[in-house]
C-alpha cells in the first residue's frame, strides 16, 4: 500500500500479542491515583505519556469491558487519566507563546475556558492534541495526549523569546462521565457547576483538596474532569470524596471506553493520528483556520496543504475514515493495525480503531484508506482476525460511514465544527 509520504512505515508501528513478560523499572512512573486503582480492582495497564495507565477493572469472565461501558452510558463512571500531564505555560507572554504553537487562535480562549487544540511541527505533522486550559490571564495548562510535548515547548522558547515558564505541574485529573455526572459533581462541588458550559472550568474544592473542574471528556456522554492541585500529596482525599459521594448514584471505577469514543469520533494520538499525519487527514481542517492572522509553527506547510486540497490535487496518500463492518463482536483493544483490501488480499489501508457498538449493533472502527477511495459508501475487505471472522481466515465486508457514528450528549469539537458548517470535506 502506497505510503510514501510517511518516513516510518505504519506496519513499524505494530505491537502485536505479547506473551512475554513485560519489565517496567522506574524510567516507567505510577502516578498519584495508581495505588487507588490497584484497590478497585485494576487487573492491567499500559503505558501513556511513560506513566502507568488502567486499561481495565472487570476481568474478562465477568463481561469485560462491554460491563464497564454499560456502566458508562447508563449511571456514572471515574477513570484515572492522570497520563495526561499537565504542561504549564505561566508569564507576561504566556498567550503570545501559546498562540504561537498551536493552530487556532488562542486569543478567543477567555479565562476560566478551554479548547481542544493540536499543535503541529513544521511540515504540519500533529504532534499532540491536549485539552487547553486558561487558568489566568497569564496561565494555560496544556493537558496532554500521548506524546511528550514538554520538551518541544521547552526547545521552541530555547532563546527565551518568549517571557514564559514552561513546566510541568502537579495536577493529576480523573474523568467523571456518564448520565449521572452532573448531579455526583453537583453533590460534590454544589449546583453552580451544572451551569458550566462545554469547555467551562471552575474553581472548586473535593475533598477539601483545590481542584479545577472542567466538562470535558472522552466520551460524547455527559462528563466533566477533576484536575487535583498537589495531586502527590492529596490523591486520597479527593479520589476517596468522589467513591463516596458517588455511592448512591452506582458510581463505577473503570478505565478509558475506547469503545464509546470510537463511536464519537474521538481521536486517540499515536492510534489514529501521530506526527506524520496532517490534520486535513484525520479530520481535523476545522483545526486549521482561515482567518488567524497570527504566524503559528506549521502554518506555511499548513495553508500550501489546503490551498492544494481546493485546487483538486491529491494532498496526501490516505484519508481517515470510519467504517461499519461484518465479523463477530470485537471487544477488546487490537494489537494490530488490521489491514483493508478490495480484492480480498491486496492491502491497501488499514485500521486504527476498531471496537463492537451495542446501540448499532456491529462493529465500527477507524482507519485509512487511499485519498481516491474515500467517500461514504465505498465497500471494502477487512482482515480480521479469526476469532472475530464469521469464517476463519475470510475477510470481512463492510463500508464507509460518516463519522461520529452516533449522536453525541457533549458532541466533541468536529461534531460542533460540522453542525455549523465550519467542518470540511477533507
Amino acid at each position: 500500500m502506497d505510503q510514501s509520504d510517511r518516513k516510518v512505515p505504519f506496519n513499524l508501528r505494530q505491537s502485536g500479542p505479547t506473551p512475554q513478560q513485560m519489565l517496567i523499572s522506574t524510567r516507567v512512573r505510577k502516578n498519584p491515583y495508581w495505588h487507588l486503582s490497584v484497590e478497585a480492582g485494576c487487573w492491567r495497564c499500559t503505558v501513556y505519556n511513560r506513566m502507568y495507565h488502567p486499561r481495565g477493572y472487570v476481568k474478562p469472565e465477568d463481561g469485560g469491558a462491554m460491563v464497564e461501558y454499560d456502566a458508562l452510558v447508563n449511571h456514572v463512571t471515574m477513570w484515572n487519566v492522570a497520563v495526561e500531564r499537565q504542561i504549564r505555560v505561566k508569564g507576561p507572554d504566556a498567550l503570545k507563546f501559546t498562540n504561537y504553537v498551536i493552530t487556532r487562535d488562542a486569543t478567543r480562549i477567555e479565562v476560566m475556558k478551554g479548547k481542544y487544540v493540536i499543535l503541529c511541527n513544521d511540515k504540519g505533522g500533529v504532534l499532540n492534541d491536549p485539552i487547553l486550559l486558561r487558568i489566568a490571564e497569564d496561565e494555560f495548562w496544556f493537558s496532554l495526549s500521548d506524546s511528550d510535548i514538554m520538551f518541544f515547548l521547552q526547545g521552541v522558547n530555547h532563546d527565551k523569546k518568549f517571557n514564559v515558564e514552561i513546566d510541568e505541574i502537579d495536577v493529576s485529573p480523573v474523568q467523571i462521565q456518564g448520565p449521572k455526572s452532573i448531579d455526583l459533581m453537583a453533590d460534590l462541588v454544589g449546583d453552580a457547576v451544572r451551569d458550566i458550559p462545554y469547555y467551562g472550568l471552575m474553581a472548586a474544592k473535593v475533598g477539601g483538596r483545590d481542584c479545577i473542574i472542567s466538562q470535558t471528556g472522552f466520551t460524547g456522554e455527559k462528563g466533566y474532569e477533576i484536575y487535583l492541585r498537589d495531586a502527590t500529596l492529596y490523591a486520597d482525599d479527593m479520589w476517596n470524596a468522589v467513591l463516596e459521594a458517588g455511592k448512591k448514584h452506582n458510581l463505577k471505577v473503570i478505565a478509558p471506553a475506547h469503545h464509546r469514543r470510537i463511536a464519537a469520533g474521538i481521536l486517540s494520538w499515536g492510534q489514529d493520528l501521530d506526527a506524520e499525519t496532517y490534520p486535513f487527514q484525520c479530520n481535523l481542517g476545522y483545526q486549521v483556520p482561515r482567518k488567524k492572522q497570527a504566524d503559528y509553527i506549521g502554518k506555511e506547510a499548513l495553508e500550501a496543504m489546503r490551498t492544494k486540497i481546493e485546487a483538486g490535487e491529491k494532498p496526501y496518500s490516505n484519508q481517515l475514515v470510519g467504517f461499519r463492518l461484518g465479523g463477530k463482536p470485537i471487544d477488546e483493544y487490537a494489537p494490530d493495525f488490521w489491514l483493508i483490501s478490495e480484492d480480498g488480499s491486496t492491502p491497501i489501508g488499514y485500521l486504527t480503531s476498531p471496537w463492537y457498538s451495542p446501540e448499532l449493533g456491529t462493529n465500527i472502527a477507524m482507519g485509512y484508506v487511499p485519498y481516491e477511495k474515500k467517500d461514504l459508501g465505498n465497500k471494502f475487505k477487512f482482515h480480521l482476525p479469526d476469532e472475530y471472522c464469521e469464517t476463519p481466515g475470510s475477510p470481512v465486508d463492510g463500508e464507509i460511514v460518516e463519522i461520529p457514528f452516533r449522536p453525541s450528549v457533549n458532541p466533541n469539537a468536529r461534531e460542533i465544527a460540522k453542525d455549523d458548517g465550519r467542518d470540511t470535506a477533507y
